[in-house]
Protein backbone atom coordinates (compact mmCIF):
# COMPACT_ATOMS: atom_id res chain seq x y z
CA UNK A 1 0.00 0.00 0.00
CA UNK A 2 1.27 3.53 -1.03
CA UNK A 3 3.26 5.22 1.83
CA UNK A 4 1.66 8.61 2.84
CA UNK A 5 4.46 11.52 3.51
CA UNK A 6 4.52 15.09 4.92
CA UNK A 7 3.90 16.39 1.59
CA UNK A 8 0.76 14.23 0.72
CA UNK A 9 -0.66 15.18 4.39
CA UNK A 10 -0.13 18.95 3.57
CA UNK A 11 -1.39 18.67 -0.05
CA UNK A 12 -4.58 17.04 1.26
CA UNK A 13 -5.61 19.00 3.87
CA UNK A 14 -4.78 22.30 2.22
CA UNK A 15 -7.40 21.65 -0.53
CA UNK A 16 -9.99 20.47 1.98
CA UNK A 17 -9.33 22.90 4.63
CA UNK A 18 -12.99 24.63 3.27
CA UNK A 19 -14.65 21.89 3.00
CA UNK A 20 -13.45 19.66 6.55
CA UNK A 21 -15.64 21.34 9.44
CA UNK A 22 -18.59 20.19 7.40
CA UNK A 23 -17.21 16.77 6.43
CA UNK A 24 -16.15 15.70 10.08
CA UNK A 25 -19.09 17.03 11.50
CA UNK A 26 -21.17 14.48 9.33
CA UNK A 27 -18.60 11.97 10.54
CA UNK A 28 -18.92 12.54 14.52
CA UNK A 29 -22.90 13.29 13.88
CA UNK A 30 -23.31 9.72 12.50
CA UNK A 31 -20.12 7.49 13.41
CA UNK A 32 -18.48 8.95 16.17
CA UNK A 33 -20.86 10.69 18.40
CA UNK A 34 -19.35 12.43 21.40
CA UNK A 35 -15.98 11.07 20.85
CA UNK A 36 -13.80 14.89 20.58
CA UNK A 37 -16.04 16.10 23.52
CA UNK A 38 -15.24 13.32 25.63
CA UNK A 39 -10.91 13.27 24.73
CA UNK A 40 -11.23 16.83 25.39
CA UNK A 41 -12.92 16.79 28.75
CA UNK A 42 -9.81 14.99 30.06
CA UNK A 43 -7.40 17.70 29.27
CA UNK A 44 -5.74 18.90 32.07
CA UNK A 45 -2.06 21.25 33.07
CA UNK A 46 -0.13 21.71 29.97
CA UNK A 47 -1.54 20.44 27.27
CA UNK A 48 -0.37 19.15 23.57
CA UNK A 49 -2.18 18.69 20.75
CA UNK A 50 -1.17 17.22 17.64
CA UNK A 51 -3.32 17.72 14.39
CA UNK A 52 -4.79 20.58 15.64
CA UNK A 53 -6.75 20.73 12.38
CA UNK A 54 -9.21 23.82 11.82
CA UNK A 55 -9.78 24.26 15.87
CA UNK A 56 -12.60 22.36 16.36
CA UNK A 57 -11.21 21.40 19.65
CA UNK A 58 -10.32 24.78 20.83
CA UNK A 59 -13.43 25.96 22.53
CA UNK A 60 -14.33 22.77 24.55
CA UNK A 61 -11.03 23.15 26.78
CA UNK A 62 -12.07 23.96 30.32
CA UNK A 63 -10.01 25.87 32.41
CA UNK A 64 -8.48 22.70 33.87
CA UNK A 65 -6.00 22.93 30.92
CA UNK A 66 -3.90 25.91 32.19
CA UNK A 67 -1.96 26.04 29.03
CA UNK A 68 -2.52 24.38 25.58
CA UNK A 69 -0.11 24.13 22.21
CA UNK A 70 -1.61 23.03 19.43
CA UNK A 71 0.57 21.77 16.58
CA UNK A 72 -0.54 21.49 13.24
CA UNK A 73 1.23 20.69 9.57
CA UNK A 74 -1.33 22.17 7.27
CA UNK A 75 -1.18 25.85 6.74
CA UNK A 76 -4.39 26.69 5.60
CA UNK A 77 -5.89 24.81 8.15
CA UNK A 78 -3.87 26.43 11.16
CA UNK A 79 -4.96 29.68 9.89
CA UNK A 80 -8.56 28.63 9.85
CA UNK A 81 -7.65 27.33 13.64
CA UNK A 82 -6.14 30.67 14.40
CA UNK A 83 -9.18 32.77 13.25
CA UNK A 84 -11.45 30.60 15.97
CA UNK A 85 -9.09 32.79 18.70
CA UNK A 86 -9.05 35.85 16.92
CA UNK A 87 -10.27 38.96 18.80
CA UNK A 88 -10.98 36.62 22.07
CA UNK A 89 -8.10 37.15 24.21
CA UNK A 90 -7.32 33.39 24.69
CA UNK A 91 -4.18 33.89 25.76
CA UNK A 92 -3.54 30.35 27.18
CA UNK A 93 -3.73 28.89 23.88
CA UNK A 94 -0.65 28.84 21.49
CA UNK A 95 -0.95 27.30 17.70
CA UNK A 96 2.34 26.45 15.79
CA UNK A 97 2.99 25.08 12.48
CA UNK A 98 4.82 21.57 12.98
CA UNK A 99 5.28 17.93 12.70
CA UNK A 100 3.88 15.33 15.30
CA UNK A 101 6.75 12.83 14.63
CA UNK A 102 9.32 15.44 15.18
CA UNK A 103 8.19 18.06 18.25
CA UNK A 104 9.68 21.21 18.57
CA UNK A 105 9.09 20.69 22.32
CA UNK A 106 10.86 19.89 25.48
CA UNK A 107 10.79 16.75 26.85
CA UNK A 108 8.92 16.01 29.66
CA UNK A 109 7.06 19.31 29.25
CA UNK A 110 3.33 18.05 29.21
CA UNK A 111 0.87 16.87 31.34
CA UNK A 112 -2.12 16.16 28.85
CA UNK A 113 -1.62 14.84 25.26
CA UNK A 114 -4.39 15.38 22.87
CA UNK A 115 -4.95 13.40 19.22
CA UNK A 116 -8.86 13.65 18.12
CA UNK A 117 -9.01 11.60 14.50
CA UNK A 118 -5.29 12.74 13.55
CA UNK A 119 -3.40 9.36 13.79
CA UNK A 120 -4.79 8.19 10.75
CA UNK A 121 -3.44 10.81 8.53
CA UNK A 122 0.00 10.89 10.01
CA UNK A 123 2.68 9.48 7.95
CA UNK A 124 4.22 7.24 11.09
CA UNK A 125 2.23 6.75 13.81
CA UNK A 126 4.72 5.20 15.68
CA UNK A 127 7.31 8.13 15.76
CA UNK A 128 4.57 10.79 16.70
CA UNK A 129 3.93 8.12 19.47
CA UNK A 130 7.29 8.03 20.96
CA UNK A 131 7.38 11.81 20.52
CA UNK A 132 4.78 11.74 22.54
CA UNK A 133 5.67 9.64 25.34
CA UNK A 134 9.24 11.79 25.21
CA UNK A 135 7.17 15.59 25.66
CA UNK A 136 4.84 13.79 28.43
CA UNK A 137 6.21 14.07 31.90
CA UNK A 138 6.13 10.89 34.01
CA UNK A 139 2.74 10.31 34.99
CA UNK A 140 1.17 12.04 31.84
CA UNK A 141 -1.77 10.87 30.08
CA UNK A 142 -2.02 10.30 26.15
CA UNK A 143 -6.03 10.62 25.44
CA UNK A 144 -6.59 9.40 22.09
CA UNK A 145 -10.13 9.87 19.69
CA UNK A 146 -9.76 7.48 16.50
CA UNK A 147 -11.32 5.83 14.04
CA UNK A 148 -9.64 2.82 12.90
CA UNK A 149 -10.52 -0.97 11.64
CA UNK A 150 -13.82 -2.68 11.73
CA UNK A 151 -14.35 -5.77 14.20
CA UNK A 152 -16.25 -6.96 12.22
CA UNK A 153 -14.60 -9.16 8.99
CA UNK A 154 -17.41 -7.96 6.14
CA UNK A 155 -16.56 -4.46 7.46
CA UNK A 156 -12.85 -5.38 7.31
CA UNK A 157 -12.80 -6.44 4.40
CA UNK A 158 -14.59 -3.31 2.82
CA UNK A 159 -12.48 -0.97 4.70
CA UNK A 160 -9.52 -2.21 3.18
CA UNK A 161 -11.23 -2.70 0.06
CA UNK A 162 -11.68 1.34 -0.48
CA UNK A 163 -8.77 2.37 1.64
CA UNK A 164 -5.97 2.80 -1.52
CA UNK A 165 -8.78 5.52 -2.42
CA UNK A 166 -9.06 7.10 0.88
CA UNK A 167 -5.26 7.69 1.00
CA UNK A 168 -5.21 9.20 -3.13
CA UNK A 169 -7.98 11.38 -2.01
CA UNK A 170 -7.41 12.77 1.54
CA UNK A 171 -4.61 10.99 2.44
CA UNK A 172 -6.14 8.87 5.36
CA UNK A 173 -5.60 5.69 6.52
CA UNK A 174 -8.83 4.05 7.46
CA UNK A 175 -7.79 0.61 8.64
CA UNK A 176 -5.08 1.81 11.42
CA UNK A 177 -5.04 -0.24 14.72
CA UNK A 178 -3.98 2.96 17.80
CA UNK A 179 -2.95 0.37 20.35
CA UNK A 180 0.13 -1.14 18.95
CA UNK A 181 1.96 2.34 18.07
CA UNK A 182 1.36 3.55 21.79
CA UNK A 183 2.33 0.25 23.41
CA UNK A 184 5.18 0.04 20.48
CA UNK A 185 6.14 3.96 22.38
CA UNK A 186 6.62 2.33 26.10
CA UNK A 187 2.90 3.60 26.90
CA UNK A 188 0.66 1.95 29.25
CA UNK A 189 -2.51 1.63 27.97
CA UNK A 190 -5.66 2.13 30.94
CA UNK A 191 -8.72 2.48 29.18
CA UNK A 192 -9.99 1.30 25.86
CA UNK A 193 -13.89 2.05 24.64
CA UNK A 194 -14.70 1.11 21.05
CA UNK A 195 -18.10 2.10 19.62
CA UNK A 196 -19.64 3.59 16.33
CA UNK A 197 -20.62 1.16 13.09
CA UNK A 198 -18.72 -2.07 13.48
CA UNK A 199 -16.51 -0.39 16.42
CA UNK A 200 -14.53 1.53 14.29
CA UNK A 201 -14.16 4.45 16.84
CA UNK A 202 -11.36 4.46 19.71
CA UNK A 203 -11.44 6.58 22.83
CA UNK A 204 -8.14 5.49 24.61
CA UNK A 205 -5.97 6.62 28.13
CA UNK A 206 -2.48 5.61 27.63
CA UNK A 207 -0.49 6.30 30.36
CA UNK A 208 3.65 7.39 30.68
CA UNK A 209 4.18 5.33 34.15
CA UNK A 210 5.98 7.21 36.58
CA UNK A 211 9.19 5.31 38.23
CA UNK A 212 7.28 4.53 41.39
CA UNK A 213 3.91 3.55 39.61
CA UNK A 214 3.33 -0.38 39.25
CA UNK A 215 1.82 -1.05 35.96
CA UNK A 216 -2.07 -1.57 35.96
CA UNK A 217 -4.06 -4.04 33.53
CA UNK A 218 -5.59 -2.23 30.62
CA UNK A 219 -9.37 -1.09 31.39
CA UNK A 220 -11.10 -2.38 28.38
CA UNK A 221 -15.34 -2.01 27.92
CA UNK A 222 -14.90 -3.99 24.76
CA UNK A 223 -12.78 -6.88 24.54
CA UNK A 224 -12.73 -6.53 20.81
CA UNK A 225 -10.48 -3.93 21.72
CA UNK A 226 -7.61 -5.79 21.98
CA UNK A 227 -5.30 -6.35 18.12
CA UNK A 228 -7.83 -8.90 16.11
CA UNK A 229 -5.09 -11.59 14.97
CA UNK A 230 -7.03 -12.64 12.57
CA UNK A 231 -6.84 -9.24 10.43
CA UNK A 232 -3.23 -9.33 8.65
CA UNK A 233 -3.81 -5.64 7.98
CA UNK A 234 -4.20 -5.24 11.64
CA UNK A 235 -0.36 -4.27 13.14
CA UNK A 236 -0.23 -6.25 16.37
CA UNK A 237 1.52 -4.76 19.96
CA UNK A 238 4.93 -5.81 20.57
CA UNK A 239 4.52 -6.47 24.49
CA UNK A 240 8.49 -5.95 24.73
CA UNK A 241 8.27 -2.47 23.23
CA UNK A 242 10.63 -3.33 20.56
CA UNK A 243 10.56 -1.52 17.38
CA UNK A 244 7.54 -1.91 15.37
CA UNK A 245 6.78 -1.48 11.40
CA UNK A 246 2.69 -1.09 11.60
CA UNK A 247 0.63 0.02 8.13
CA UNK A 248 -0.32 3.51 7.58
CA UNK A 249 -3.54 4.73 7.47
CA UNK A 250 -5.77 7.84 7.48
CA UNK A 251 -7.46 10.83 9.54
CA UNK A 252 -11.04 11.48 9.68
CA UNK A 253 -10.15 14.62 11.88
Amino acid sequence: MYQTSNADITKAFNKNARIYDRWIGLFERYVADGARVWAISKAQGTVVEIGVGSGLNLPLYSPKAQHVTGIELSEKMLTIARSRLAGKGIDRIELRYGDAQILDLPSESADTFISTFTFCSIPDPLSASREAYRVLRPGGVFVLAEHGYSTGILGRAIMHAIEPLSILVSAEHITRNPVSYLTGAGFTITHIQRSGPGGIVFRMLAAKQAPTQTTERAESTDCSAKPDPADPGTPQPDKRHLDLKPERWLRFG
